[in-house]
């Protein structure tokens, strides 16, 4: 029951943010769950790490959608920079999901993605502070009818696409300041743009990603489970937060956006810089079913036998040793070494 409780909080407070701000939501459910694990049994290690990314791109695409329908109510949409923004927001994604799929990120190395992420939120505290404080208007000479050059809203996407699939964030934290540093957009039309965006990014980059677990020796199915906890909460929440868009005054929201990020990316880089649990990255071993499904995952046993008896199926044996049984395999292999 407690598991319910957190984890549906963390949708809700992902779900009202990301359609308040028009960020997707990852960047609170990432940081969410990364904290809820390393306080269990358990602990956060950074195979876990493809696994929440894969799960917060699912829920993603359901924080955009009521967010979307309240901007368009709202006549926010700028259709001709979202028709060009989305195309380019593909094209990177597509890229950032295969560069998160690289060696140098497999098994305990996923936790580098969650450092990224930290440094990331470190950029959107700092961004926000300097904006707080700054007096100077970017969009004091808005003109709705006023022709955007495409190569401008194709170099918004790009980045917003390739950071969101690396990351496995909705990318909102780059294209709504982007869009009005380059395009010299209100606040409220930044954040419906990229609430649209992120549809579809959103979308793309959830089938991507869950379709390459496997490479992490994770299955789909625990993605999904993991997002089911967390979707319906969040839907409710970003439909709340795409109405509050237009009713909030935007310093004291910025405030207390810039006070929850900095706790954020200050416990996410403590709890994935040096994580609790899990085998080390050097570990010759490959990464055991059981310890890549969080707590309140559950596959059903029979699955997670399956996919544990194909890795161990597919360890090499130690040269003229038959491989012991369970999980005696790793102390054997270790006393080897010491004997050695």
């Amino acid at each position: 029951m407690t598991v319910w409780v957190i984890q549906g909080a963390i949708g809700l407070l992902a779900g009202i943010l990301g359609g308040l701000l028009g960020v997707g939501g990852s960047v609170i459910i990432i940081p969410g769950l990364i904290l809820y694990f390393s306080y269990t049994a358990q602990g956060y290690s950074g195979h876990q790490q493809h696994l929440v990314q894969a799960a917060a791109m699912i829920c993603n695409v359901f924080i955009a959608a009521p967010a979307v329908l309240a901007h368009r109510r709202a006549g926010a949409l700028m259709k001709p920079v979202v028709a060009r923004l989305i195309p380019a927001a593909l094209i990177g994604i597509v890229a950032g999901v295969t560069w998160s799929n690289a060696s140098i990120f497999a098994r305990q190395n996923g936790r580098y993605l969650a450092v990224l992420l930290a440094v990331f939120l470190g950029y959107v505290v700092l961004y926000n502070l300097i904006r707080l404080f700054s007096r100077t208007s970017l969009t004091e000479r808005f003109d709705p009818d006023r022709p955007i050059a495409a190569w401008k809203v194709y170099l918004v996407g790009l980045p917003m696409g390739l950071t969101a699939g690396l990351l496995g964030i909705g990318g909102g934290a780059i294209c709504v300041p982007a869009q009005q540093l380059l395009l010299r957009l209100p606040l409220r039309r930044a954040i419906a743009n990229s609430a649209a965006t992120i549809l579809f990014t959103a979308l793309a980059g959830a089938i991507y990603k869950n379709a390459t677990l496997g490479a992490h020796h994770v299955s789909p199915a625990a993605s999904l489970h993991l997002a089911l906890l967390l979707v319906p909460t969040a839907v409710i929440g970003s439909y709340c937060g795409g109405r509050l868009t237009y009713r909030l005054d935007r310093r004291l929201l910025r405030i207390a956006f810039i006070v929850l990020m900095s706790v954020v990316a200050v416990q996410t880089f403590r709890k994935a810089y040096r994580p609790r649990g899990g085998p080390s990255a050097d570990s010759p071993t490959p990464v055991n079913r059981r310890e890549a499904v969080p707590p309140g995952i559950s596959l059903g046993l029979p699955a997670v036998q399956q996919q544990a008896e194909l890795l161990d199926a597919q360890q090499p044996a130690a040269s003229g040793v038959d491989k012991p049984a369970g999980g005696q395999a790793d102390r054997h292999l270790h006393a080897g070494r010491l004997g050695a």
